[in-house]
């Protein structure tokens, strides 16, 4: 069977004793919500831009299973698995299968939550976005899959916890001191030198002890997550090991104990990545020759097909690769008129369908891969003319490690008058530092499970 036939049948036990959808957390009624079994929920859009950081309570939502309810023994028992038997000497030389298996399981470390709090807290702002946030948007060109969110499925928070890197030496020196009560010596350390390396924080050597790692295990590519229900995802090893990809295991949230709905007690934060990578209820780690097994990783559910294909039987999906860094993305939270003559009680003069009227505009923008929004762009003709926003908030990031999104205002923007006399529609496109920008149509993106809408957001908005 499958990982997700072995998941769903899981999940049929359960079923037959109690409904798991009984535990979930209590969540907030401003939240849009598509669907409660699982839970997945979006920030209106008024909400959206009132907040640079997202209050948790009103942080999007979006679980593939029942959210985990453990009890306080269970996270006083809870261990995070880290497998590091890619990198034993022991194991990619032995041929005894008895061996090898005694073998992978010397290779665990397991790590409890007080273990990971004891090493240094780093916090990190960043961005997360659901890969289908604004595939409404594709809908309206062609029918997909999935939940039609709106482009409410992207938070901002501040995630406190210790670096990834930080967590595998740990587990490294836990194995080592058990290496070094075995006779025959075998090594599970990252690195002869790496301890001391972390200690002395100069990042010459940091880097050259990567470059040590890497060329040493040439085959270590990925680095695997499995979760406590049991979602596996994965990272490239570049990602994860980088000094500027500043990728933690998160245990706080906005400077709060992570709440459940967002991976509590542990959950995995990959800046500039899909959502979907940043692997919440974290279990296990795993360095790895291959990328994760499973749905999630490997299937159709995030994997953008081209705009031909309409049936998934007709392509290979393993050549297909799985959405990791993202690309370029903004949207309008608020639109309100700034001219027009008043005829009374603050109302303005009615306008006239097709005619220009100015407004003024706000919203947000974002770019994966740590590239920071360098110009949004706003247009209330379609393209004829196009206004430039002034970025408020986050403008500040540095360079290759901007992970959050920036808040943008435009005071005055030239918009034609819709046909109702009532509106206008304005679009807009961020640029990255890249140059990367946003396609003024979805056409040509497109695809069957309605993924990565990154063209120009569109808004019809009344404004008398």
């Amino acid at each position: 069977p499958t990982d997700q036939d072995k998941i769903d049948e899981y999940m049929e036990k359960l079923t037959e004793k109690r409904d798991p959808y009984d535990d979930e957390p209590i969540r907030s009624p401003l939240l849009k919500v598509h669907g409660d079994t699982p839970m997945n929920a979006e920030v209106p859009s008024d909400l959206l831009g009132s907040e640079y950081i997202t209050p948790v309570d009103t942080f999007y939502i979006r679980h593939h299973h029942p959210v985990p309810l453990l009890s306080e023994e269970d996270v006083e028992g809870f261990r995070l698995d880290v497998d590091l038997t890619l990198l034993s000497k022991e194991t990619t030389t032995s041929t005894n299968k008895d061996n090898e298996k005694d073998g992978n399981q010397k290779h665990l470390a397991k790590l409890s939550l007080a273990q990971i709090k004891s090493l240094p807290k780093v916090e990190v702002t960043t961005t997360l976005q659901c890969s289908g946030n604004r595939r409404s948007g594709f809908n309206d060109f062609r029918k997909t899959s999935g939940t039609a969110w709106s482009q409410g499925a992207i938070s901002t928070a501040k995630w406190g916890g210790a670096r990834l890197v930080d967590v595998l030496m740990l587990a490294s020196d836990q194995l080592a001191k058990d290496d070094d009560k075995r006779e025959d010596g075998a090594s599970h350390r990252l690195e002869e030198d790496t301890a001391s390396t972390r200690g002395s924080n100069n990042l010459l050597q940091t880097l050259q002890t990567l470059q040590s790692l890497l060329d040493e295990h040439p085959t270590l590519q990925h680095l695997r997550f499995e979760s406590l229900d049991g979602m596996r995802a994965s990272i490239d090893i570049l990602k994860a090991l980088s000094p500027f990809g500043d990728v933690i295991l998160a245990y706080e949230m906005n400077d709060e104990l992570l709440p459940r709905d967002h991976g509590y007690p542990l959950r995995v934060i990959v800046p500039g990545y899909a959502a979907v990578r940043n692997v919440k209820w974290v279990s296990k780690l795993e360095l790895s020759e291959e990328m994760a097994t499973g749905a999630w990783q490997r299937g159709l559910n995030y994997k953008v097909l081209p705009p031909s294909v309409t049936d998934a039987n007709e392509v290979d999906l393993d050549q297909m690769p799985g959405l990791a860094e993202v690309s370029v993305f903004s949207g309008i939270t608020n639109v309100s008129r700034v001219d027009g003559e008043e005829v009374g009680d603050g109302e303005k003069k009615k306008m006239v369908p097709g005619e220009t009227v100015m407004v003024k505009a706000s919203g947000w923008a974002w770019a994966g891969g740590g590239r920071k929004v360098v110009r949004v762009d706003i247009t209330g003709n379609d393209g004829t003319s196009w206004s430039n926003g002034d970025i408020t908030l986050g403008s500040n990031q540095p360079r290759g490690r901007a992970w959050a999104w920036v808040f943008w205002e435009c005071p005055a923007v030239p918009a034609v008058v819709c046909e109702d006399g009532t509106s206008v529609e304005l679009s807009c496109k961020a640029v990255d530092s890249s140059f990367n920008s946003q396609p003024g149509s979805s056409d040509g993106i497109w695809n069957v499970r309605g993924l990565a809408n990154n063209s120009w957001f569109r808004l019809r908005h009344r404004v008398v």
